[in-house]
């Protein structure tokens, strides 16, 4: 079954994208244009939620936003070509070194900061599309031809399983690296330091987020026309519904299965069947090659890198690397 279910899974995807090919003369390039133009705001908003969180961690530091900008793009783009969210890494590396005097705990953590937006704005999303009828229901997701999503689907007690044993061992290592570095959980609470400011969070990070939000929502809106599916409200709101099912399983680079499955669920009947999957495959295309192209650009011209390897390998080198000693106080 396992093995049917990822046959099917491939051989749907390079159906669409051959439908996508197939469909090139019918794209409006400059809806395209424009809606990854958009999508690039949309980040670099986020760039900035990301830099006001640090600023607020690090007060006494001189942070460059156009470093914590380099290091959201290049982490987008990894993760939009490499499965398993390895672009993450990458970030963590880029804004530990682009922040000085800082810690991997409280860079990480700043990034849990990002995730409460994300959160209150995905479950009504979800809600939303789940109301829409057109939106497979979570046990009807074992039949879509994504072999991640059907497999966990499938199997609910396997799922429940392995998010038991992520979340004890998740616990473990907390408590572990609590007992033997001390300071590692003032470093954790270091990261979220804006949080124990309500009002400077929402300021700088909450409402800077929806701006971004409101940029994304355009950006696939200008995606939708492009692809001939159509621009509206509910079809830019279950777009964003897919993605956020599609970040639960990131075992595709940037849940590319996942997306083109549902996305060929939800919308049909909106379209002829090329088109729809010719709309799923091509968003996914444009969204992975410009941030790719972006990521790197910001790699080699802000960081001096000159691949993504020698970003990982510089990233190992300096977790492998020991501490300086300290002068005495």
């Amino acid at each position: 079954m396992p093995l049917a279910s990822i046959g099917s899974s491939f051989s749907s995807f390079f159906d669409a994208v051959g439908d996508f090919f197939a469909n090139l003369a019918q794209v409006n390039w400059l809806a395209l244009l424009l809606g990854m133009a958009i999508f690039i705001g949309y980040l670099s908003l986020r760039a900035v939620a990301s830099f006001n969180i640090l600023r607020a961690a690090y007060p006494d530091e001189e942070i460059r936003y156009i470093n914590i900008w380099g290091a959201y793009l290049a982490g987008y783009g990894f993760n939009s070509v490499v499965p398993a969210r390895g672009g993450d890494v990458v970030r963590l590396f880029l804004t530990k070194t682009s922040v000085p005097n800082s810690s991997y705990p409280a860079v990480a953590s700043s990034f849990f900061v990002e995730q409460i937006f994300d959160l209150t704005m995905a479950i009504p999303i979800l809600l939303f599309a789940f109301t829409q009828g057109a939106f497979p229901k979570p046990p009807d997701f074992s039949k879509l031809p994504a072999f991640d999503l059907a497999f966990f689907a499938s199997h609910p007690r396997f799922t429940l399983f392995v998010l038991t044993a992520l979340a004890i061992a998740a616990l473990a290592a907390f408590a572990l690296l609590s007992a033997r570095v001390r300071r590692f959980w003032d470093r954790v609470r270091q990261g979220v330091t804006i949080l124990h400011d309500r009002r400077r969070y929402f300021r700088e990070v909450w409402l800077i987020q929806l701006a971004g939000w409101g940029l994304r929502f355009t950006a696939f809106w200008c995606l939708l026309t492009a692809f001939n599916v159509g621009g509206s409200v509910k079809n830019v709101l279950l777009v964003l519904g897919v993605n956020a099912v599609a970040a639960l399983v990131p075992f595709t680079p940037g849940g590319a299965g996942v997306q083109q499955a549902l996305l060929v669920k939800v919308f049909a009947g909106t379209a002829t069947g090329a088109t729809i999957a010719a709309y799923s495959v091509g968003q996914q295309i444009a969204i992975a090659a410009t941030t790719f192209a972006c990521g790197f650009a910001a790699i080699v011209f802000i960081f001096r890198f000159r691949s993504f390897k020698e970003v990982i390998a510089a990233g190992k080198e300096a977790r492998t690397a020991p501490a300086e000693p300290r002068a005495p106080a």
